[in-house]
Parts: C-alpha cells; structure tokens; sequence
C-alpha cells in the first residue's frame, strides 16, 4: 500500500500547488479509489472534515509552512506506482487538477462525505471529525453510477 505521502509528491511533479489544493488532490484519489476498487482504501491516512474541506493531518504539517504559497514542484515519480494506481491518480488528475484550492474547497463542501462530519457545526468551528471511507465509497461509486447512466 503507498502513503498519503507517495500520493502527494505523484501530484507535486505535475505542477506547484498551494497546500490546499494539494490536500483536495489527495482526498479524491482516495475517494475514487474506494469507490472503484470495492471500498479499499488506497493509503493508510485519513481525512478530516476540516473547515476549508477535507484535510489529512498526518500530510498537513509536511507542508504547512508554505501557508497560502505554492509548494515547488518535483520531479516524477510515476514507476512508483503499479498500473492501476498510475491509472486513477491521472483520472484525478485530469478531472481535478485544473482547478485552484479555493475551487476544491467549495466542491468539498458540495458533497455529502465533508457535508455528513460537519453535521451540527458552524462554518469556521474547527473539527477533525474523520470522513469515513464508507462515506466516500457510497458517494463516488452513486457519482460514478450517474455518470455512466447520462
């Protein structure tokens, strides 16, 4: 199994991010992996319904002294991953990586797995209430299903 870590340098040798969006990056890769690979997970770490989207605490202080400023980006790592895994992470890449941070943030929100671990808290309360896999499996599989049917 490769780590929240693995993930985040594959999304940091495409191009330089700000934290946050790098964040979001990592929550849909493991959202549509559980969805499509029959609810496994596809690293260890988990996220949290954080005030600006979902957020891995374990990923969060690698990066945290960039605050609002772009990470630099690496260099390619692509052989670390099998086919499968490569497969999803461009999938993600494709459908997500043209937007900024501030657009994840608000297409987190949008959805129920941030939406059902923020349930009774004000917007800027602070929470690391887990998003479950079970969550995200449910809901990007009912995604996936609907866009197959359109």
């Amino acid at each position: 199994m490769v780590s929240v870590f693995d993930i985040a340098k594959w999304f940091l040798s495409r191009e330089s991010m700000t934290h946050k969006k790098l964040q979001k990056l990592c929550y849909y890769a493991q959202a549509w992996f559980c969805a499509l690979y029959d609810g496994e997970p596809l690293f260890k770490e988990n996220f949290e319904a954080w005030v600006h989207g979902p957020v891995c605490r374990e990923l969060y202080p690698r990066y945290a002294d960039y605050g609002w400023s772009e990470i630099p980006q690496t260099t390619k790592n692509d052989d670390s991953f099998d086919e499968e895994t490569l497969n999803l992470l461009n999938a993600v890449w494709d459908l997500y990586g043209q937007y900024s941070g501030d657009q994840l943030e608000e297409l987190t929100h949008k959805e129920l797995p941030w939406q059902n671990q923020r349930t009774g808290l004000k917007a800027y309360e602070p929470s690391n209430n887990v998003i479950s896999i079970t969550d995200m499996r449910n809901y990007y599989l009912s995604e996936y299903e609907k866009a197959q049917n359109d």
